[in-house]
């Protein structure tokens, strides 16, 4: 007995201590409006930058996708001409053979005229011009194409690294969570007091998910992007310059196989440009996905509390 009459006073005068320290229902709700209010706002924004980002990024894409074709069409050219510039290069090598070598070379040359639809040497001469200047025009757009799809991998990594969950949203959330914690006390405190807690408690029932979030998905997706982007920045640029090189008048007419080498580099780091355009552009997707899910939350809490 002796034990109880020293103990239930104690109890009672920590739990007079406990509720001492929480505040009233309506600064309590004061607390919460300045603590989660503009959560929502942070949050649209992000969601509105991950939209832009994955149009960037998907405009990337097609650039890339534009100059890989461009390079591959580049490349058929380039293979015809060679193969034209033989046959002439074989037309006056044997105009001095021997009459049975030469017929053997006329029967080659017939079939090789029939096939490319072509009458004369001149005609020859004359498609190898034209293809020459269509694969220079080639050239001359791939380089554009790579440009366009690194600089949209330059903006893409820019807004990938911004568009994620700071110290200060998570700080921002961490305190709306706090401030909920203490609502609900509030909340039972004034039940017992038999107020009127309605409004308060739909607050606490809209604004408490946010205890239960996970925010990792987003800075996931957004480090994917960025890490995609990035990766665009670097094999981009280097296909650009080396499609620059090799349309240069210099490659062009002097080493035929530094332009071949260089073409080839520049179709190989155009299709990994591509690549990582079409990576970014999912992540990008996918994190508008994961901040949706972050915003229903958001918005259902900025609802109650207006």
């Amino acid at each position: 007995m002796r034990f109880l009459a020293v103990c239930i006073p104690v109890l009672v005068l920590c739990n007079l201590a406990h509720a001492a320290d929480i505040p009233d229902l309506t600064t309590a709700l004061q607390n919460t409006y300045r603590a989660c209010a503009d959560i929502d706002r942070d949050l649209t924004e992000m969601k509105k930058l991950a939209g832009i980002n994955t149009v960037i990024t998907g405009v990337g894409t097609g650039l890339g996708v534009g100059a890989t074709a461009t390079g591959i069409a580049k490349a058929r050219t380039d293979a015809k001409i060679a193969e034209w510039e033989r046959i002439l290069d074989e037309i006056i090598r044997n105009q001095t053979k021997d009459i049975q070598h030469a017929r053997i070379i006329n029967d080659q040359l017939d079939e090789f005229f029939k096939q490319y639809n072509f009458n004369t040497v001149s005609d020859v001469r004359n498609a190898v011009s034209d293809a020459k200047e269509k694969s220079k025009r080639l050239g001359n757009w791939r380089t554009g194409l790579l440009a366009g799809n690194t600089a949209t991998n330059v903006a893409g990594a820019i807004i990938a690294n911004r568009n994620k969950v700071d110290s200060d949203l998570q700080s921002k959330i961490n305190g709306c969570v706090s401030a909920v914690d203490v609502l609900k006390n509030a909340i039972n405190q004034a039940r017992v007091a038999e107020d009127e807690i309605g409004e308060a408690q739909d607050i606490y029932n809209a604004c408490r998910e946010y205890a239960y979030l996970d925010l990792s998905p987003i800075n996931k997706r957004a480090k994917g992007a960025f890490v995609s982007s990035a990766i665009g920045v670097v094999t981009g640029g280097i296909g650009t310059v080396t499609s620059a090189m090799a349309n240069s008048d210099e490659v062009r007419e002097g080493d035929k196989e530094k332009e071949k080498k260089l073409n080839k580099t520049a179709n190989v780091m155009s299709a990994g440009s591509t690549i990582a355009s079409a990576s970014a552009t999912v992540f990008n997707a996918s994190q508008i996905a994961a901040i949706k899910k972050v915003v229903a939350v958001s918005e259902r809490c900025s609802e109650v509390l207006k």
